[in-house]
């Protein structure tokens, strides 16, 4: 059986030396449960990838946001599906966001990432963002 194919969008939202990371919800499998990411989510078959990822931050976050330059995409293969992850530079007005779908925030600096146990395909998304 193939495996189901998904394009992802996430938000790398900077506020000083410090990046948004956010903690996935209990549900879901145990390879991305409770493993941090950077927010965002899928693709509909009727939008771009801008239309997305403001859609998916409105409906996790209660955020309205920018959108910026595509910073790079990642290809990562779970189990039982394919993501294909594009990472966005994004800005907002304030940081006055809610958490409606996600455990947790945190604002870290990248030296910090490491401590926290990130979703695969964030962890290579990290990889590849960080040697621009």
């Amino acid at each position: 059986m193939e495996k189901k194919r998904m394009n992802v969008v996430c938000a790398i939202m900077r506020d000083g030396d410090k990046y948004l990371c956010t903690q996935r919800l209990r549900k879901g499998p145990s390879y991305t449960a409770e493993h941090w990411e950077f927010p965002g989510g899928k693709v509909e078959d009727n939008e771009n990838d801008y239309e997305a990822l403001r859609r998916e931050i409105r409906e996790e976050m209660d955020w309205d946001i920018f959108v910026g330059r595509r910073l790079g995409t990642i290809k990562h293969e779970y189990p039982d599906f394919i993501i294909n992850l594009t990472a966005y530079e994004c800005m907002a007005r304030n940081n006055n966001f809610k958490l409606l779908a996600h455990l947790d925030s945190k604002w870290l600096t990248t030296e910090e990432f490491s401590s926290l146990e990130w979703t695969e395909a964030d962890k290579k998304l990290i990889d590849m963002v960080w040697r621009l």
